[in-house]
């Protein structure tokens, strides 16, 4: 049942009820309805066109006089109520039934509104909203179970997680569905200046509470209130401890009060509060996976927002929400107080809007690091074949399919090192498959994690791995993994062994890692040479894939990719410039493509500034010279570019790469591609 159904028949989740069968029940007649007057504020225009109609031609729904029934119609629900029906009392709408709307909207009764919230307002928590229903709502309703098997009820839960989660949601939710009184207290609210006032505070909540029983106390910002005692030098702090102690101590185990305590920072708050008897069970309300995100939206938003939490898809939905009032704006009078009901109506959020407003939002929890999906694909990419394969082997499958794994129990592979010279497209490939498979990319540039203070480096890498774990799939790149990963013992003492100790705390972070959260490591550099050999066994950077220098069929493939948006004129042999362009790296023939672009440019605006200067001699000029004038990147203007094109990477450079990339060929291969060869 939906909370409309449950208000109108005055039962709450959980609670046993009868289902009879309705033989009398007939077809209406006529329908008398209104709606409720704070639910229409700012419409106007026609009620039964905008909402009632689409809302009873969709099903033969039942009515029953007095029942309040809500309407949802483009960007607005309003809520109406049953004034009268014939024949009398109740009877189920269908095509032919007369429905009137005329009169004054009627006021409303009761206090509570529908948009109180409720289990169903809560997504993406499912499994942890049934431990809290089992451990508030059975103590609530049926205490004898407790009573015959002779324990206490729990007194006090913890919930903790990442902010905006939905931590204060769940506890109004669980207050309103269980109908037991609510008591907020603001962490920094209770705090006084004068001395025992804070305690005092604090006293009388749990005073009103308990005369209102059954009740739940919810103390927001548990960890300014409680903090640890031996770590805090205020007095008022330790004396607040120790009187939250004594008073959840104190409770009676029949009250039916239940302490709910929330906080981004568990491990900051006194451990004598997270003993049994207290806080009896912590509960983490973490970042929703994906079947808990389609909860709150649609399929193809969910795949696409790893590492949300639910205030952040409340912020998505309603960055979508807005792009379609932006494109209504025009129809609307800003300086009429109302607003039709026909446009209310018209208005409706696409997936279109939810695209744009992708684009905009980051995840909360990633806020400090720069984390983004990005805009890289395969086509950037010209060439390496066999390294994009590789790649969507190593990092892509597990994401997409992670059965088959599951299946042939085989763990997914932890991490890739990208090695060779530089300008060979090691960064834009982590980019493209971060992409490819809709991951977060966290880039880590190595000597930005060392710091001057004694401790600080190793945190910080805990840290990026902590922002990782909790925005999975997540692809976290290391540039220039030398700076941060050389062989331990061979930096003499420098730094007092900072690189050492980062490089210690990045292996135990890669060994930490569990299977089931799919964050890869791709480490890039262009010295492996001095790489700790730690580093590259397998269970850590697993794969060693050497990006070589770009063959000519992969120099054919960068051009097209590098000049895919612009335009080309057809005596442009892109053969010809890959077969003069022997030893470039990838970001050489960049280079060539960009200066051609520059020479391009430069002479069009020469053209267009002689165009004018003929203009104002000869107004009376005909334009049809410059029909010709079609702006694009010439051979000339790439035979002009090839003049001033260098090499970036020498012939004994090549040779040094070539030569550590053999020594990681297997020397043997157990015989068996010998018998293969044989059969």
């Amino acid at each position: 049942m939906n909370k409309v159904v449950r208000k109108n028949l005055r039962v709450r989740l959980g609670d046993v009820i009868s289902v009879h069968q309705c033989f009398d029940i007939q077809y209406g007649r006529r329908v008398h309805v209104l709606p409720i007057d704070d639910s229409i504020e700012g419409i106007t225009g026609s009620l039964f066109d905008a909402f009632l109609k689409p809302y009873f031609q969709e099903a033969c729904r039942p009515v029953k006089k007095g029942d309040l029934f809500l309407v949802h119609g483009g960007m607005r629900s309003v809520e109406f109520k049953v004034i009268e029906t014939d024949p009398a009392d109740y009877c189920i709408v269908s095509p032919d039934t007369e429905i009137y709307c005329d009169g004054e909207p009627v006021k409303r009764e009761d206090k509570e509104h529908l948009d109180d919230v409720g289990y169903d307002d809560i997504g993406g928590v499912r499994k942890q909203m049934a431990q809290i229903r089992e451990l508030v709502e059975l103590p609530f309703k049926h205490p004898q179970l407790f009573k015959a098997i002779g324990v206490k009820p729990p007194k006090g839960i913890l919930l903790y997680g990442p902010p905006g989660t939905g931590k204060t949601l769940i506890a109004r939710a669980v207050a309103n569905e269980t109908g037991a009184f609510f008591f907020l207290i603001n962490g920094p609210e209770i705090m006084s200046k004068m001395a025992g006032e804070s305690e005092s505070n604090l006293r009388k909540a749990f005073e009103e509470a308990e005369k209102n029983a059954p009740s739940i106390i919810f103390i927001d910002e548990i960890d300014s209130i409680a903090p640890k005692r031996d770590k805090t030098n205020g007095e008022v702090e330790k004396r607040i401890v120790s009187q939250l102690l004594t008073l959840m101590d104190g409770l009676k185990s029949r009250s039916h009060v239940i302490v709910m305590g929330a906080t981004n920072r568990p491990n900051s708050i006194d451990p004598a509060l997270r003993r049994f008897g207290r806080f009896d069970r912590e509960i983490d309300i973490g970042v929703p996976d994906e079947v808990g995100r389609l909860e709150v939206d649609l399929e193809r938003v969910a795949k696409n927002t790893h590492g949300h939490v639910g205030a952040d898809l409340a912020a998505l939905c309603t960055e979508a929400a807005l792009q379609c009032i932006r494109e209504k704006i025009s129809a609307i009078d800003l300086d009429d107080e109302t607003i039709d009901a026909e446009i209310l109506n018209s208005m409706a959020v696409t997936n279109e809007h939810f695209k744009t407003a992708l684009g905009t939002s980051n995840p909360s929890a990633l806020r400090e690091t720069v984390v983004e999906v990005p805009n890289v694909s395969w086509d950037d990419v010209g060439g390496l074949e066999n390294v994009k394969r590789e790649l969507q082997e190593t990092v892509q499958y597990p994401v997409e399919h992670p059965d088959k794994f599951e299946k042939f129990g085989m763990a997914p592979s932890k991490g890739v090192l990208f090695y060779g010279p530089p300008g060979c497209g090691k960064t834009l490939l982590a980019k493209a498959i971060a992409n490819e498979c809709q991951a977060n990319f966290i880039s880590v540039k190595g000597p930005e994690l060392l710091t001057m203070w004694f401790g600080e480096s190793e945190a910080n890498v805990r840290e990026i791995f902590d922002k990782a774990r909790s925005s999975a799939p997540c692809v976290l790149f290391f540039d220039e993994l030398d700076s941060i990963a050389t062989q331990r013992g061979s930096n003499g003492g420098d730094a007092g062994g900072a690189a050492d100790r980062v490089l210690n705390q990045l292996l135990t972070e890669m060994d930490g890692m569990t299977a089931k959260k799919t964050v890869f490591i791709i480490g890039a550099t262009n010295r492996p040479d001095i790489i700790d050999p730690a580093l590259l066994r397998p269970g850590r950077l697993d794969q060693l894939i050497y990006i070589p220098l770009p063959d000519e069929a992969s120099r054919l493939q960068i051009f097209k990719a590098c000049l895919r948006k612009s335009p080309v004129a057809r005596d442009v042999d892109f053969s010809t410039l890959a077969k003069h362009t022997q030893g470039f790296s990838g970001a050489d023939i960049t280079e060539i493509c960009q200066r051609a672009c520059k020479y391009a440019i430069r002479e069009n605006i020469e053209k267009d500034i002689e165009r004018e200067q003929r203009k104002s001699k000869n107004p009376e000029a005909t334009e049809e010279d410059d029909a010709d004038d079609v702006p694009e990147i010439r051979a000339v203007h790439f035979a002009e570019s090839v003049k001033y094109a260098r090499r970036s990477v020498s012939d004994a450079d090549i040779h040094k790469y070539q030569a550590f990339a053999q020594t990681l060929q297997p020397s043997c291969a157990f015989g068996l591609g010998n018998r293969g060869a044989e059969k």
